[in-house]
């Protein structure tokens, strides 16, 4: 006879229902072990399946023994929980702590919510706690990472749990914050702890606790002092000491938790296999693989064997030390305890291989154990390689490898420095987007862009999507190499694959399409981006705007800067300051100061660069006056002068012979800690050689070289032009010295002119030497009249001195008549000077 899935017999039911006699006496209750096993049946069970009615008949006799034994014994902590939380809703009924910590010992440490409720239930309950059923709740609360509800829990004790805190409960709270690390509570529960039980209750547990609280706090001195006061009372032990261990690893003081493993030798303890794994891993952090192999050798000697967690951080740290030879070694021995390596180790010892360039090696090595991965794993390896390869230079070896991949294995014929032949590459190892990516991106990097599109379409015909990365590379190289329609079938491509374009991506089509100068090309692509919420990157779109200006196409480039406007896209200011610059260079100075005002009212406050270029454009067109107003106006709108600034209103007033003007700016500068520069000096040394105010010329090239200021060729030039036109001979011909001994000279005309300086002022020798050494040279055989001219003056003063040999006019008319040969005939062919 079946009484459904739980077999119940008809006696059964008679004890689980109240029993009902004529005399009205009551039933008798259910043996505990009997009530267990049903409520264990119903629980066991979803929920939807239970029996109502048999469950409202059970809770009658529920007790909290009975409420233990059946969270105990319940399939899983799951079915246990909804179990307590059914039985603290049945009428009469509480739990016992002892039932509330069998739930408690249950839940995982990760379920910190549940605990924190079971926690919160208890206070509610009021439920009476024993010393160590409250402290074993402590430590459950602790391990779960609530030192705040342990906390809590403890501070009601005394009120509502009905347990005075005692020494093993303030030790189990002591626990709980040392789990967390809570270092300055613990300091106050201690205190409390002495004053409220004396001081005999801080034992060995106390301290252990604390010691624990301080390592996991990161307190190493307050750690060692607890340790020193266990070591007094004899307290330490091999826990007390692993501990330390640990914490001394984390803490990068291994020397010190070697100590400590040797001391544990001194008193006869052995650590345990963890304790020597963190000295291990500790070791080959602080990259001391010597000294991590050395505690290796110790985990042997105590016969502990070692896992592929073990060996592969000790084979990573020698690999990362390049001792690739030992990790080798290592790796052998670790097969031969048949531990078998995973594909991230096998990735680690090729990446090694690699990096020395060691390819012939790396062969034979995949070949050997890459037989037991999966072909994904073996793909990982080949990756490395590719890799590997791409970074050495080795761009066709990696296009060539690769090759063989895309054939199944197939042999492929290759010249170059590495024999792919050590390779055997299986049927079944096909490369995926990775291996493409990488030497693709290699490809492009040296400019093989045919080999690389080749690739593309390789990969795509395997039907990977590739990488965006990739694809950027290869739009971004061939933009640059001018190949501006294969790059937009690369971009059509991507987008058919599924892949969405990167602003990258669209910046880089849109450099090529500025290249072109292309402003009509250039806009719809703005309008596709912004549809896509991209932005043009500003160095883009100032390459279109001074592109066009080079190219005389000002109107164009203005034109492209209101299309980009209309678009939505605000040109910055550089952008700008690119199209005034255009304008400047082709004398349209006038419209680049309309551009300035016009983008000063609409759109930004010009920098210092804009001003500056406007200062520059109205000095190179004469407009003096009008530099000096945008100089006053940058001041006014209270921007600093940069020293290109400075530079520029310098010179402006040295060649308009306003030269205080231009030591006022100099002497602005310096007060505002802003470095004069050679171009600085060089303009003030001119300006004063032309205002005939050599001696403050001369301090000036002193201070300049002062400064650290080293003159050039330019700086040279000025310096002695003006001091020859301040009549100053002997000095102009000292500094000529110091010139030439520099590996510096005049050009043609300063050297002429300084000749014919020298002659007019009594130093027709040396005059008469520069020019033999000036025509002997034969440097020039030029049509310039003027050229023509300074020689001739020089030789016919120097024909009038009677010192000079009569040698220099005859040297002068042949260089004529050399010149005169030198030029072609009227048809272009060269003269007949037989």
């Amino acid at each position: 006879m079946s009484f459904g899935r739980l077999g119940r017999a008809p006696a059964s039911l008679l004890l689980l229902q109240p029993f009902v006699t004529t005399t009205a006496a009551p039933a008798p209750a259910p043996a505990p072990s009997f009530l267990a096993l049903h409520l264990i049946n119903e629980f066991s069970r979803p929920r939807a399946t239970r029996d109502a009615a048999h469950l409202r008949g059970l809770a009658a006799y529920l007790t909290p023994p009975a409420a233990e034994s059946v969270i105990l014994r319940l399939p899983s902590w799951r079915h246990s929980l909804d179990f307590f939380r059914w039985a603290a809703e049945q009428p009469g009924f509480r739990h016992s702590c002892y039932s509330l910590n069998a739930m408690a010992s249950l839940l995982p440490p990760h379920q910190r919510a549940h605990l924190d409720r079971l926690a919160a239930d208890a206070l509610v309950s009021r439920c009476h706690m024993t010393p160590s059923a409250l402290g074993f709740l402590l430590r459950r609360l602790g391990a779960a990472g609530l030192p705040d509800t342990a906390s809590r829990v403890f501070d009601a004790a005394r009120t509502i749990l009905s347990c005075p805190p005692n020494s093993y409960t303030y030790n189990c709270l002591l626990y709980a914050l040392a789990k967390a690390g809570r270092a300055d509570d613990a300091d106050a529960r201690l205190r409390e702890m002495v004053a409220s039980c004396g001081d005999d209750s801080v034992d060995r547990y106390t301290l252990t606790s604390l010691l624990q609280c301080y390592c996991n706090a990161g307190r190493p001195d307050d750690a060692n002092a607890v340790f020193e006061r266990m070591g007094e009372r004899g307290w330490v032990d091999e826990h007390v000491l692993t501990t330390l261990v640990v914490a001394f690893s984390k803490w990068g003081k291994v020397e010190g938790a070697v100590e400590l493993v040797r001391r544990m030798d001194a008193l006869g303890m052995r650590p345990n296999e963890k304790t020597l794994s963190v000295l291990v891993h500790g070791f080959v952090k602080q990259g001391r693989v010597n000294m991590a192999m050395d505690v290796f050798g110790k985990m042997a000697s105590y016969g502990f064997s070692a896992d592929l967690a073990m060996y592969s951080v000790l084979i990573e740290g020698l690999c990362h030390e390049n001792e690739i030879g030992k990790a080798v070694k290592l790796f052998e021995e670790m097969k031969r305890n048949r531990v078998t390596p995973d594909v991230h180790l096998l990735k680690k010892i090729t990446e090694a291989f690699c990096r020395e360039g060691d390819f012939s090696t790396v062969g034979p090595f995949i070949n050997e154990n890459a037989e037991h991965l999966k072909p994904g794993g073996a793909v990982t390896l080949y990756n490395v390689v590719l890799d590997g390869l791409v970074n050495h230079g080795e761009i066709e070896a990696a296009y060539h490898l690769l090759s063989s991949m895309v054939r199944g294995g197939q042999r492929v014929r290759h010249d170059d420095t590495i024999d792919l032949h050590i390779f055997v590459v299986s049927e079944n190892v096909k490369p995926n987007s990775d291996s493409f990516s990488i030497v693709v991106r290699g490809l492009c990097k040296v400019k093989k862009l045919d080999l690389a599109l080749a690739l593309t379409k390789d990969m795509v015909h395997l039907g990977f999507k590739g990488k965006l990365l990739m694809l950027n590379d290869l739009i971004h190289e061939l933009c640059n190499s001018d190949r501006l329609d294969e790059a937009y079938e690369i971009f059509k491509k991507m987008k058919d694959l599924g892949l969405k374009p990167s602003e990258f991506t669209y910046n880089s089509l849109f450099y090529g399409v500025c290249r072109r100068k292309d402003p009509s090309a250039a806009t719809g692509l703005l309008r596709d981006m912004r549809t896509n919420g991209h932005r043009p990157w500003t160095k883009n779109c100032t390459e279109m705007v001074q592109q066009l200006c080079f190219s005389g196409r000002i109107t164009e480039a203005l034109q492209f800067l209101d299309e980009m406007l209309k678009t939505g896209f605000l040109p910055d200011i550089v952008t700008y300051s690119a199209a005034m610059n255009g304008m400047c260079r082709t004398g349209e100075v006038d419209n680049a100061l309309g551009l300035f005002r016009d983008i000063s009212l609409k759109y930004y406050l010009p920098d210092v660069v804009a001003h500056n270029i406007l200062i520059n454009g109205f000095w190179k067109s004469g407009k003096f006056n009008e530099a000096q107003e945008i100089m006053e106006e940058m001041l006014s709108k209270g921007l600093f002068p940069s020293v290109v600034t400075y530079n520029l209103m310098i010179n402006i007033w040295c060649k308009s012979g306003n030269i205080d003007k231009a030591i006022t700016c100099l002497n602005k500068m310096t007060d505002e800690q802003k470095s004069p520069t050679l171009v600085t000096y060089t303009s003030l040394i001119d300006g004063l050689g032309s205002a005939g105010r050599p001696d403050e010329a001369i301090a000036l090239w002193c201070k300049m070289r002062e400064k650290g200021c080293v003159p050039n060729e330019i700086a040279y030039t000025a310096f002695v032009n003006g001091l020859c036109k301040c009549g100053r001979v002997e000095t102009a011909l000292d500094y000529y010295e110091e010139m030439t001994t520099e590996g510096f000279d005049l050009d043609i005309f300063s050297l002429l002119n300084f000749i014919n300086f020298l002659i007019s002022h009594g130093h027709a020798m040396k005059g008469c030497e520069l020019l033999k050494e000036f025509i002997l040279k034969d440097v020039v055989h030029s049509n310039n009249l003027k050229v023509i001219g300074l020689i001739n003056k020089a030789a016919d003063e120097l024909s009038k001195d009677s010192r000079i040999s009569s040698d220099i006019k005859i040297l002068v008319d042949k260089w004529l008549v050399s010149r005169d040969q030198s030029k072609p005939n009227e048809d272009g062919s060269k003269p007949d000077l037989s």
